[in-house]
């Protein structure tokens, strides 16, 4: 594994015209390509998810039915709210046509004549991009009736949502596409069959899509040549909190935090690495014995953690881990849509006992009800929102559960957030 940075998705960010409209070379390719051959391209490349879960996107692709009868949507999912994800809203804003060519090769690909891109209305600086960016799109003839004289028709809608968390998750993202409250729905159905509007759709994350327009040009062994055996290609690694040039860095799957940091800078001087996230808050958290996993699907799973987002939080020895888990657990219990028991009552629950610990009126026994709670979280709420909110907590606990008792020795937190060092050094 190298440390260089690969850029690719983000090669074009420095420049002031980037969001500008050229020409889209590989739609045009694509558009000489049977659906199925570009499906087959997307599969042969090891492109998966960029979004969290890492599925692999032509695998996806080719769950939906053919000669169903019935309408095909796509849908593009830039409801970015992971806690420290920072990626896909730079993408849209620097190189909007990347992601919207990628769309259109990904409907034809599917037999999609229609496409939403589901973006967070608070971001209206990058809603904004996207309108003018598909009005230059249908201007040239890349959207619109007989796209480049092929025969294929798609149309393209910009949808603001209103900066629900749980929208991000897929079905609640349909819900209120459809004009409903964002509440997750069960599967199956998985929206493959029953998507949008109760027919087959596909949902991919804006920087999945982003990098179609390159496998079609490059070809699939250009991208099945970067990153590991089962983690192809390359991600944005989000840098965020204590480092010393927080960013985007788009490096090959694999990286390791420890190359990561050499070319942010390291931990910001003067001070230690203390934990981190590799995924966004929804992922456990690592330490710094953490430093030389492999940040690939793989690795990271057998670490203990997910790769999720690549929204790596960078944590020194200044941050109380119980009150950053706390903040976690406020954001969890504020964002959960209130469906499921588990999830409704769990972060409840969270926030109440937490608040305790980190005053310092908190006991032992209360670190076991929080690992109780995480129990009957885990695996039955009703969509990963839940699971994602038991991440912290339990892995907190299992790295700095004597940071907890500190709290209750001393009547609260024993940490001087002033002070350059920290009560555990």
């Amino acid at each position: 594994m190298t440390a260089a940075l690969t850029p690719a998705l983000t090669a074009h960010w420095d420049e002031p015209d980037s969001f500008t409209i050229e020409g889209y070379r590989a739609l045009a390719r694509a558009l000489r390509m049977e659906p199925g051959e570009i499906i087959q391209l997307v599969k042969d490349s090891g492109l998966r998810g960029r979004g969290g879960a890492g599925f692999p996107t032509g695998v996806k692709w080719g769950f939906i039915p053919q000669g169903d009868g019935k309408p095909h949507y796509l849908v593009v999912n830039a409801d970015e709210s992971e806690p420290g994800t920072c990626k896909d809203v730079p993408l849209m804003l620097a190189t909007p046509h990347m992601l919207i060519e990628g769309a259109i090769i990904a409907a034809y690909a599917v037999r999609a004549n229609h496409a939403f891109i589901y973006v967070r209305g608070e971001v209206l600086h990058a809603v904004r991009r996207l309108h003018h960016a598909i009005a230059e799109a249908y201007a040239a003839g890349y959207l619109g009736r007989d796209i480049l004289g092929s025969g294929y028709d798609l149309d393209m809608v910009v949808h603001a949502g209103a900066g629900s968390y749980e929208c991000g998750e897929e079905t609640a993202q349909l819900t209120s596409l459809e004009g409903g409250r964002g509440l997750p729905r069960l599967k199956p159905p998985f929206p493959a069959v029953a998507g949008l509007y109760a027919c087959p759709t596909v949902i991919n994350n804006v920087e999945t899509l982003a990098s179609v327009p390159l496998i079609v040009a490059n070809g699939p062994d250009w991208l099945a040549g970067i990153g590991t055996a089962k983690s192809k290609g390359f991600g944005i690694f989000s840098l965020s909190g204590h480092v010393a040039t927080p960013g985007q860095y788009e490096a090959p799957l694999g990286v390791t935090l420890r190359e990561l940091l050499d070319l942010a800078g390291g931990v910001r001087a003067g001070h230690r690495l203390k934990f981190w996230t590799p995924g966004g808050s929804s992922t456990p958290i690592f330490t710094g014995e953490h430093l030389d996993v492999p940040l690939d699907f793989e690795s990271t799973s057998a670490a203990g953690s997910m790769l999720g987002t690549r929204a790596l939080q960078i944590f020194d020895e200044t941050t109380c881990v119980v009150r950053a888990t706390l903040r976690w657990s406020e954001f969890y219990q504020h964002e959960s849509c209130g469906k499921c028991t588990p999830c409704r009552e769990g972060t409840f629950w969270y926030v109440r006992i937490l608040r305790r610990l980190e005053s310092g009126g908190g006991t032992e026994e209360d670190l076991e009800k929080l690992l109780d709670i995480s129990d009957n979280i885990l695996g039955r709420a009703f969509c990963p929102l839940g699971d994602a909110a038991t991440s912290p907590v339990m892995s907190s606990i299992r790295y700095f559960r004597d940071e907890y008792a500190e709290h209750q020795k001393h009547g609260g937190c024993p940490f001087d957030p002033a002070a350059s060092t920290a009560w555990s050094q």
